[in-house]
């Protein structure tokens, strides 16, 4: 039913994406300056990460952002990439192996982030990821209307709490039910938080949830769950190498509830990638018919982000074997 772990297929079936999405994606003009500001920003944050890790998580931040937000300006484009490497950076830190081998670290970090996400006072001494955060929170709270602060402050909890949910099965992903996964998936890939973030650097704001039409909770939703399916594929070579149990993630659980090999299970996942694309995307087209120009606006943003996940997953930090 399942490979060794550590080993993996040569060849492996990864979904076609590029029927729904196809490229050339556009891209921001500031990516190189992006980068580089990166670069300082994490230098001046003394954020813990390696020197060779964190020069490839600049650039394949910069890029990414560059990409989902393709038109915003350099200011919001250099806020939007803070963001979201303090999240990677914090996940590659204290999540996925390390957490498995320390989830009590993992917990204290974020019961100390969530303090700073309700508008506690951080601790006597508090962490570099805590001062961060806090940093970034003044100036999105600039920025943000009321309600847009709360929605993404309200994710970002999501996000450490779905990183905490992930590091608690890591060491047996058989004990994770498929649906369940599927329901959380988009936490720890930072779909939503990428999502709401986008109405507040690029100046717009949707009506509030409860009047919001059910066509945008549908499309984000999809959008959200495709980037986590996706990545999934993309790292799970890389993963699987570097643990000695099977990654959590969807070609592993598919393998368990469907008893499948390993590779039966990456073509099934493939095909759910390939339309769950479809599925966005027609949700996406349906969205930017709508008489209203917010909600025309926003669906062009959810298909940035789809480009951006796209683009994602071809960088070497998914295609180089770990060594």
């Amino acid at each position: 039913m399942n490979s060794s772990p550590g080993t993996v297929p040569v060849s492996l079936t990864m979904p076609d994406l590029g029927v729904a999405f196809p490229g050339p994606f556009p891209t921001s003009p500031h990516t190189v300056t992006a980068d580089r500001h990166l670069r300082r920003w994490a230098a001046e944050r003394n954020l813990p990460v390696p020197a060779d890790e964190l020069r490839a998580l600049c650039g394949i931040t910069s890029q990414g952002i560059a990409r989902a937000l393709p038109t915003a300006d350099l200011d919001s484009l250099l806020l939007a990439a803070e963001l979201f490497l303090w999240l990677v950076a914090f996940d590659d830190t204290y999540g996925e192996v390390t957490a498995a081998t320390d989830p009590a670290a993992l917990a204290g970090h974020i019961d100390e982030l969530t303090g700073v996400l309700t508008g506690n006072t951080p601790t006597a001494r508090p962490g570099p990821f805590t001062t961060a955060l806090r940093h970034l929170l003044d100036r999105l709270g600039e920025r943000a209307t009321p309600s847009q602060y709360l929605d993404l402050t309200g994710h970002l909890r999501g996000n450490l709490v779905g990183l905490l949910w992930e590091a608690q099965h890591l060491a047996d992903p058989s004990r994770v039910r498929l649906h369940t996964y599927c329901t959380m998936r988009p936490l720890t890939v930072f779909a939503h938080t990428i999502i709401v973030l986008t109405p507040i650097v690029l100046s717009y704001e949707l009506p509030d949830r409860q009047g919001i039409p059910p066509l945008v909770d549908r499309g984000e939703t999809a959008v959200a769950c495709l980037v986590g399916w996706v990545n999934d594929l993309a790292s799970y070579s890389r993963e699987a190498s570097r643990s000695p149990v099977s990654p959590l993630s969807l070609p592993t659980l598919l393998m368990h509830e469907r008893h499948l090999p390993l590779p039966e299970a990456f073509t099934v996942a493939a095909r759910m990638c390939e339309e769950q694309a479809a599925l966005a995307r027609a949700l996406i087209d349906e969205l930017s018919a709508d008489a209203s120009s917010l909600l025309t606006r926003h669906a062009q943003a959810l298909k940035h982000i789809v480009h951006a996940f796209i683009w994602h997953i071809s960088h070497d930090r998914y295609t180089t074997p770990v060594t």
